[in-house]
């Protein structure tokens, strides 16, 4: 009975241990609560987006503030869809950039990658230091140099002077470089001892491992391709290419009033491709966050 009793003594939780649990139980609940707090206070111009969308423009700024619209104007979705000023050729033109572009830049980023951080060759690191100087450079400062250039090349006004210039991102490199870089060197060579080349090596081996890293870089390019809308505005001059961040101004009278309805309406069906290519992703997208995190 007594060697029980001290077994029992000797195995049950501490206070000390007790109150550790708590608190950090009671951390994780506060945390978890600010974090919703926070993702809702960053839901509310989304919410208001929405609400707006179902409204006549006389009652979007309306106060106080009417979160459920009644009535219902579902027009405005109708103007945006199958009215005069649709927005399906917009969207088809982003979605060839976007594609464009994402195949483009991953081709591209991921050959570059692998060579910066698997490959050995004589000046390896001062190259890579000087490409990466190139990201100092402002972007807003090469899009005349830019417009110049496809002017003369005769590429101006087309949808290639939105997808060329994505091709070659400092950023993704980056990324892909360090995800080369921690790769297992002893595969390739291996694979190289076998007689495999550089090109086989690359596609088998270690682009397959990437594939989170792509896909985390697949989700960042449609956002930031899907929503450019600075080099649209000088790039496009022809109605018929625009894509859908310029498609957007349509809805703006030449007296500069906007018609709210149909603007929310168009906004709201813009981020729809978005959040769906984020939730087919995200589980890639996460896991690629949480590597690099680790390194």
């Amino acid at each position: 009975m007594s060697t029980t009793t001290a077994l029992a003594a000797h195995h049950a939780p501490r206070p000390g241990l007790i109150r550790r649990q708590r608190k950090e139980r009671m951390a994780w609940i506060v945390r978890g609560v600010l974090m919703s707090l926070l993702a809702l206070l960053f839901l509310v111009p989304f919410a208001w987006m929405v609400s707006s969308s179902l409204k006549q423009n006389l009652d979007i700024f309306e106060i106080p503030l009417r979160w459920i619209p009644n009535p219902l104007v579902w027009d405005n979705y109708a103007d945006v869809w199958t009215g005069e000023r649709s927005m399906l050729r917009y969207f088809s033109n982003s979605t060839v950039v976007v594609v464009a572009t994402i195949v483009g830049e991953l081709a591209v980023v991921s050959l570059a990658g692998y060579a910066f951080g698997q490959l050995r060759f004589k000046g390896q690191n001062a190259l890579f230091l000087a490409f990466l100087a190139t990201s100092m450079v402002p972007a807003q400062l090469l899009l005349v140099p830019r417009f110049m250039f496809f002017r003369q090349i005769g590429l101006y006004d087309t949808l290639w002077a939105l997808i060329l210039p994505g091709l070659a991102s400092v950023f993704a490199t980056f990324l892909l470089r360090q995800h080369f870089a921690s790769a297992p060197r002893e595969l390739g060579e291996a694979a190289r001892i076998d007689g495999a080349g550089e090109g086989r090596i690359f596609w088998s081996i270690y682009l397959p491992m990437a594939r989170p890293a792509l896909a985390a870089l697949a989700i960042l390019i449609f956002d930031s391709t899907w929503n450019d809308y600075e080099s649209a505005l000088i790039m496009i001059t022809d109605e018929a290419k625009y894509t859908v961040p310029l498609g957007l101004t349509r809805f703006m009278s030449e007296d500069g009033t906007v018609s709210m309805g149909p603007a929310m309406a168009g906004s709201v069906s813009s981020l729809i491709p978005v959040l769906v290519i984020f939730l087919i992703f995200q589980r890639h997208f996460l896991r690629s966050m949480a590597r690099v995190g680790l390194r």
